[in-house]
């Protein structure tokens, strides 16, 4: 069966308009992934959980006093399998914990479906499984299901792996990605960039003087360490594909407000920027593993930020800018000269295949 599809009203950029098959940039986290949603998954299988578009779906459960429960699945391609601090195996894991913490769920049991490539070494999935399972008992999951499919040798890339999982919400918390309110507090948990540059120096071979390894970690203790301070978090989002601009620009668009970053505020180590300025790359397009970006109300602020810090996963926590009503819809960044330039989303993705 073949279907046509009418392009000719999507609002989106002109690459898209000339490539009517999937290019890599569909898979990227810009403005080509946000096409293909909405102009292909969303009218297929629209419902009102769908259209929230949050880092996971937030369902109801009637009969049993109100409790909501957070589902998230995800699919990982990472190329290489293996790279400096982490594998495709626990990135699974601490990628669908995050996309349930981000609603603050906590996390409780997950899926795992692996596509294998014939000929695989049976050593190398072994190293992966145990990776996994290992990631699962640090982030305090379970995973309770799985599926093994074969594909035939030349049609996969050694290993594909799909997680799904789901978690409970405590009452009284509410964070989606439409709850962003002027006045809010931008609070990022740590130095960002550093799994796609990490993941890029070993693809391409690249050295920058010291070895810098991904920041892939579970986030789900984080996330409860700052509800333990209070509830009343807007936001959370975890930057993963097309980085932090990526994920402002989708809080943004879904709030209706802009968000304001000063430069100068962004904890960029030292190894990612000087990465960046040698590829002509920009920090905060790069993809994270085991960071998060939070809006808060002005009053919660300073203790989120302390809890944060608190916290081994978020000790280098920063403000870094705030939810205005100037510029809906839109992130702006103030530089360090003085000016302001407007951060969009990007078309496709600086880093393919990078979770």
């Amino acid at each position: 069966m073949s279907h046509s599809i009418n392009i000719e009203g999507w609002t989106c950029p002109l690459p898209l308009r000339d490539h009517p098959n999937i290019v890599m940039g569909h898979g990227g986290g810009g403005k080509l992934s946000a096409e293909l949603v909405e102009h292909i998954f969303l009218p297929a299988f629209r419902n009102e959980t769908l259209e929230r578009l949050g880092d996971a779906a937030i369902i109801s459960l009637e009969g049993m006093r109100g409790k909501r429960l957070a589902f998230s699945t995800d699919s990982h391609v990472v190329h290489p399998l293996f790279y400096p601090g982490g594998d495709i195996g626990s990135l699974a894991v601490n990628g669908t914990v995050n996309d349930i913490a981000m609603s603050g769920a906590q996390p409780i049991a997950l899926s795992a479906g692996f596509i294998l490539e014939e000929g695989l070494p049976l050593a190398l999935l072994a190293a992966i499984a145990e990776s996994m399972g290992e990631a699962a008992r640090r982030a305090g999951v379970t995973i309770a299901a799985g599926d093994t499919k074969v594909v035939d040798k030349g049609h996969g890339d050694g290993v594909f792996i799909n997680s799904s999982g789901f978690g409970l919400i405590p009452e009284g918390v509410h964070i989606a990605a439409d709850r962003a309110r002027p006045g809010d507090v931008v609070i990022v948990s740590g130095e960002i960039g550093l799994h796609g540059v990490a993941i890029m120096s070993v693809r391409e071979g690249l050295e920058f003087g010291t070895v810098i390894e991904s920041d892939s970690a579970a986030l789900n203790g984080l996330v409860a360490a700052m509800l333990a301070v209070t509830r009343d978090i807007h936001v959370l989002r975890d930057p993963t594909r097309g980085g932090l601009a990526s994920a402002l620009n989708e809080i943004a668009q879904a709030s209706g407000v802009g968000v304001a970053y000063v430069e100068d505020k962004l904890p960029v180590p030292p190894a990612v920027r000087s990465a960046c300025e040698i590829l002509g790359m920009d920090p905060v397009y790069i993809a994270n593993e085991g960071k998060l970006v939070a809006m808060v109300p002005p009053g919660e602020a300073e203790a989120v930020l302390a809890a944060m810090r608190a916290h081994p996963l978020g000790r280098q926590a920063a403000i870094i800018g705030q939810v205005t009503e100037a510029h809906p819809s839109m992130v702006v960044a103030k530089t360090g000269i003085g000016g302001s330039r407007v951060v969009d989303m990007q078309i496709g993705e600086q880093l393919p295949r990078i979770c």
